[in-house]
């Protein structure tokens, strides 16, 4: 045996070997931020939360993000390590809210930074050319542009309307989507009170996902909730 053939495989960034289903879907992970992007609330609950999400998949949400501020970090690995193997039986990405390394450790398909959590650049170089990268930009260009040049993959802009997780988030106007669409080619991702009632407006002025937490994780029926918001997305395709 040559010592090329003795030396152990390189692997991936998240450093453990994915079956072919899973490479699958990490070739073509880029690209597929569209339609309901749902994100998860608090939830103690780790079998709570994995059917939660479950009935979200089910009402057709096509991205799901993993979003915690506990800081319980066993919990927050559990439950990371519980939805990517809901979205992987779904194959619908999933995506790590502000947490790199979480993201690695449980191979999901990437991850969401904010202002404050690193660098897109070290990001997307500990991440590969496949995985999600995802950056908030808030109302201002400047900072998509950037995100975009350094290696995010899809940008979120918000507060698009008065929302309840945050309610002294920074207003961005509706015309901000329409700008966005002609100065960037990548995903351009709503977030912030979005509802069934305002989401066609906003898939109107060019978002290609909606990010929601409240209406459809607080909903009485979170897969019909989801339903409706796919359903937004069905007529402008009419």
């Amino acid at each position: 045996m040559s010592a090329a053939e003795g030396a152990p495989r390189e692997r991936g960034p998240d450093r453990r070997e994915r079956g072919p289903d899973e490479r699958a879907r990490d070739s073509g992970a880029r690209g597929r931020i569209t339609g309901l992007y749902a994100i998860t609330r608090e939830q103690a609950d780790t079998q709570r939360l994995a059917r939660e999400v479950e009935s979200a998949l089910a009402g057709g949400a096509r991205v799901v993000q993993y979003r915690s501020k506990s800081p319980d970090a066993a919990l927050r690995r559990a439950q990371a390590e519980a939805l990517a193997a809901v979205c992987r039986r779904a194959l619908v990405p999933l995506i790590v809210n502000d947490d790199l390394e979480l993201a690695l450790e449980v191979g999901a398909d990437g991850v969401h930074l904010g202002r404050d959590d690193g660098e897109i650049a070290a990001a997307r170089a500990r991440l590969g050319p496949h995985k999600l990268l995802g950056a908030s930009c808030y109302s201002r260009m400047d900072l998509a542009k950037r995100a975009v040049a350094a290696g995010a993959d899809h940008v979120a802009f918000g507060s698009v309307f008065p929302s309840p997780t945050k309610p002294g988030a920074v207003r961005s106007p509706l015309a901000l989507f329409a700008e966005a669409r002609a100065q960037l080619s990548v995903p351009l991702v709503a977030i912030g009170g979005i509802t069934p009632q305002n989401a066609a407006a906003v898939i109107e002025a060019g978002a290609d996902a909606l990010a929601v937490i409240t209406a459809v994780f607080e909903a009485p029926d979170i897969t019909a909730a989801a339903a409706l918001f796919r359903d937004a997305f069905e007529r402008r395709k009419r």
